[in-house]
């Protein structure tokens, strides 16, 4: 997923909570959710850097040969230009793109 071409901001913005539980009808429950997406993205996002990072490893035990690379520097600047993935995640779950379900909610309704 390209998160540079998403919606969502990359500064804080100030939100107001009765609209974001109005899903849940519990404003815990909502950032619960938006939490969890937040871990999941921050762990794609490291998953993604880390494969690129991968290419540019040096296997060389000599601590003595140190250079710069132009490329990693651009990737590592593009990493973190991106929204912060609790930002990201809280305008997938405004937008409706978070599948969520509450197990205990459906035993009741059954």
């Amino acid at each position: 997923m390209d998160y540079k071409k998403s919606k969502s901001p990359v500064n804080t913005v100030t939100r107001d909570i009765m609209d974001l539980c109005e899903d849940t009808g519990n404003i815990y429950e909502t950032v619960a959710i938006i939490a969890k997406r937040a871990n999941q993205i921050s762990a794609e996002i490291k998953q993604d850097l880390s494969k690129k990072l991968q290419e540019f490893a040096s296997y060389n035990d000599t601590l003595e040969e140190v250079f710069e690379n132009r490329e990693q520097i651009e990737i590592s600047r593009y990493y973190e230009k991106l929204p912060k993935p609790t930002l990201l995640a809280t305008q997938e779950y405004i937008e409706g793109n978070v599948y969520w379900r509450d197990p205990a909610h459906e035993e009741e309704e059954l």
